[in-house]
């Protein structure tokens, strides 16, 4: 096998300080009470810095302690969120960043409010403009072929990376789940994966096709053991240095392969996920299946894939409709 190059690390975004504030104690508390309700660490995770990043505003204007926050405070750094421009790309947050940012401090300040630690939430008023909902972008199934044949299988890397792919596709994996796969979620026997823990902290069973149980068994022949540095770690898929992929590596990677396919639309690892579902619908699955598989807890975050999938309905306006005559 090939020298493994020396590893290189990128400079992470460390979490905004806060320790020196009157919110921290706070913080922890409400950490802490978040965690007895059994979030997941990504959940877990992405509330502490959303407010860490609202109390590092404030501590810039001289605001130290959660009684000095008032309505007209939250509306201010609700217009300071609106007008921010991103560092990498000067381009503005997405209305739905900006209320996962609003939502994680509403859910703070009635946490402290519950607690007796506030006499009045200020932020219970606070209005959160919800984006219109967008339908998501949809490969098509010739598209989905030419991603998937972009790695190169006389690699290694390929062969794992094709292996990936696959999986994506035929699951609908998010991409956090396929990365905390370890060898004992995985059946090739009977074709399926566990998702322990995926979104809501759920498990679910869900089928593997037969492709891509034969690129994840060519993988474990020919290619893990070589990637692997700890014989006591299990994680399915190893990246190049013997660990666990992020999640965000995943979506780099993906990306790549679509900017060499020729696709040039937003997003990466859910593109595949959303393919899945709508081609499995209007192949004729039933929607509750789709349901179980995506991992939804509601039936209408899945239903919108009703909205994207006209391929059949399109057909059936083209034979029936007396204007396309």
């Amino acid at each position: 096998m090939a020298v493994k190059k020396r590893r290189t690390f990128k400079a992470q975004r460390l979490p905004v300080a806060i320790e020196h504030t009157e919110f921290y104690p706070y913080l922890l508390k409400y950490n802490e009470a978040m965690k007895l309700k059994v979030y997941s660490k990504s959940t877990l995770h992405r509330r502490e810095s959303d407010v860490r990043r609202f109390v590092g505003w404030c501590d810039e204007r001289g605001l130290n302690h959660p009684n000095q926050i008032t309505k007209p405070i939250l509306e201010r750094y609700q217009r300071y969120l609106y007008y921010y421009r991103q560092e990498r790309n000067n381009r503005p947050l997405s209305p739905t960043s900006q209320n996962h940012y609003l939502t994680s401090v509403k859910m703070f300040f009635k946490y402290l409010t519950r607690q007796n630690y506030l006499l009045y939430n200020p932020a219970s008023e606070l209005e959160i403009i919800r984006a219109a909902p967008s339908l998501p972008v949809i490969l098509s199934e010739n598209e989905i072929e030419r991603l998937i044949n972009q790695p190169d299988t006389n690699t290694e890397s390929g062969i794992r990376d094709r292996a990936i792919l696959e999986l994506f596709y035929s699951t609908g994996l998010r991409r956090s789940e396929l990365c905390n796969l370890t060898l004992h979620d995985l059946s090739l026997s009977r074709k399926t994966v566990m998702v322990r823990k995926g979104k809501g902290n759920k498990d679910r069973l869900i089928p593997v096709g037969q492709r891509a149980i034969n690129w994840i068994g060519v993988y474990l022949d020919k290619v893990r053991d070589g990637l692997l540095t700890d014989i006591t770690n299990e994680t399915l898929f190893l990246n190049d240095y013997g660990d666990a992929f992020r999640d965000t590596k995943i979506g780099d990677k993906v990306k790549r392969y679509m900017k060499n396919a020729g696709i040039d639309v937003p997003g990466s690892c859910h593109l595949l996920r959303h393919a899945m579902a709508t081609h499995m619908l209007e192949n004729g699955a039933e929607m509750r299946y789709i349901q179980a598989m995506l991992g939804h807890a509601n039936l209408s975050a899945t239903q919108m894939y009703t909205h994207v999938s006209i391929r059949k309905l399109q057909q059936v306006h083209e034979a029936t409709h007396p204007s396309t005559k």
